[in-house]
């Protein structure tokens, strides 16, 4: 007999038996046979959609909006000039990123083609990676396909800007890091760790993780990543974190949520604010900002205490519980920010994408709400930019429109959250396991993390279900 941690409540260990049978250790943990007309049709929108992206971009096909591609040529490929002599644009108010940021725009030099068409490039390659994992994890077992065609068909309806950012590449980053974090922690939280030094919010996605050995691993190396990066870029460059002297003193930028009040005043000529460029974005700035400023911080910190409170009380979870908890995070986040920028949906949707690798997850009602608002943030920007700047009723419509989808899809997602994981504990903390019988050596079927994976994905149908109680166990798993 061996006494063997479980893992968080409601978690079974993936060493709950002996392995599969020799028959089945032959056959790859996935449904039977490959779904090649979904796969086919998966690419094909991939390759419609991506065209039309390239010829809106490259002004072969005419967009409504005019040229979006100003912040690569001029904003991005500036800073890559100022970069290269050893230094961070620090005296620039629109530098507004960590020290990672510097990696991404510096990535597009060692490429043959100009800095715009280099950027594309490695924005491509992003888009087309992020795809594959998805679709990588969609054909295993207990899988589904649906995130892919999330990722595939939410992306496009943003419009050629997912090109004209570097969102795309760190949430290719996180989205690999938040697939890799149940099979292979370590190298998650390095992903999410990266992620988060060039953009922060990749890191949110480890408030979800079980608590146990594996976690602290993924924590752990997160942390060493975000905090080795960042020292070696700013030993090596000046005013690596001069960026958060900015963040302080920033207003209330119009697309945000905070921003629907002063828009409503504005159209009644209630307020005699002004709407002006203000660290590298439009914001609104005059009576009632500071209140509004302090309202949203407010929501943060109460968002990020629920978040907190969910994680010490949660009594039940399976394979999609850490996904789910990592969007109603990052919906936290976006909401109750000063600033919601469009390239905040690319964030969402690759996270929401994520959750829907998972059948059982909680989150699919919130991710149609965010793909809603996807064809209206290309409305608002860059369709409407220029009415939502002098507050025109139409624009304001659209705004309020989006902005309140994403606040029902956080109010939802954390309802759904909360609600997926109350319940009865399925293990108590510690569990007596039979001594295994040996395997030949050189014989183990699958690697830990696999099984550890597959074990919360047989059982997310059957919460209450034991785990060699459930069907498909083999019969020796049961006695």
């Amino acid at each position: 007999m061996e006494l063997a941690p479980a893992t968080e409540s409601g978690t079974p260990s993936g060493a709950a038996g002996p392995g599969p049978t020799p028959a089945a250790r032959q056959e790859p943990a996935r449904a039977p046979g490959r779904p090649f007309g979904a796969l086919a049709a998966l690419g094909a929108t991939w390759l419609a959609t991506r065209t039309v992206l390239v010829l809106l971009m490259t002004g072969v096909v005419k967009g409504l909006g005019g040229d979006i591609t100003a912040d690569v040529w001029m904003i991005y490929h500036a800073w890559y000039g100022v970069l290269q002599t050893g230094t961070f644009p620090f005296d620039d108010v629109t530098w507004q990123y960590p020290p990672g940021a510097a990696l991404v725009i510096l990535l597009p030099g060692l490429l043959p083609w100009s800095y715009l068409v280099s950027f594309w490039v490695i924005c491509g390659i992003a888009d087309v990676a992020a795809t594959a994992l998805l679709v990588r994890t969609g054909l295993r077992r207990g899988r589904a396909l649906t995130g892919a065609w999330m990722w595939v068909v939410a992306v496009p309806l943003l419009g050629p800007m997912v090109y004209n950012r570097l969102d795309i590449i760190v949430t290719a980053i996180a989205l690999a890091g938040l697939l890799a974090l149940i099979r292979r922690p370590a190298i998650g939280g390095m992903l999410l760790g990266l992620g988060g030094i060039i953009k922060i919010w990749p890191l949110l996605a480890l408030i979800g993780t079980p608590s146990g050995r594996r976690t602290r691993r993924a924590w752990t190396l997160a942390a060493a990543t975000a905090v080795s990066v960042g020292f070696l870029l700013a030993a090596g460059m000046n005013g690596a974190f001069g960026f958060l002297a900015f963040q302080k003193e920033r207003g209330i930028e119009v697309e945000s949520l905070g921003a629907l009040p002063l828009h409503f005043a504005r159209l009644a000529d209630a307020w005699d604010g002004k709407v002006t460029m203000n660290y590298g974005s439009p914001e609104m700035l005059g009576p009632w900002v500071p209140v509004i400023s302090k309202v949203m911080m407010a929501g943060t910190v109460l968002g990020f205490a629920w978040l907190l409170l969910w994680r010490f009380t949660a009594k039940r979870r399976n394979a999609a519980t850490m996904y789910d908890a990592a969007l109603s995070a990052l919906l936290i986040f976006t909401v109750t920010s000063r600033v919601i920028s469009p390239q905040y949906l690319v964030w969402l949707i690759g996270v929401a994408a994520v959750c829907l690798t998972v059948r059982g997850s909680s989150q699919r009602p919130v991710a149609l709400l965010i793909l809603l608002a996807c064809p209206l943030t290309l409305a608002e920007f860059p369709l409407m930019f220029s009415r939502i700047l002098a507050s025109e009723p139409w624009g304001v419509t659209v705004l309020s429109l989006r902005n309140l989808l994403l606040l029902a899809a956080t109010v939802l997602s954390c309802i759904r959250l909360w609600r997926a994981t109350r319940g009865p504990a399925q293990l108590p903390a510690t569990v007596v396991l039979a001594k295994p019988e040996a395997v030949p050596a050189g014989a183990y079927p699958v690697r830990p993390g696999i099984a550890y994976e597959q074990d919360l994905l047989d059982g997310i149908d059957r919460p209450g279900t034991p785990a060699r109680q459930r069907p498909g166990t083999p019969a020796r798993q049961r006695r």
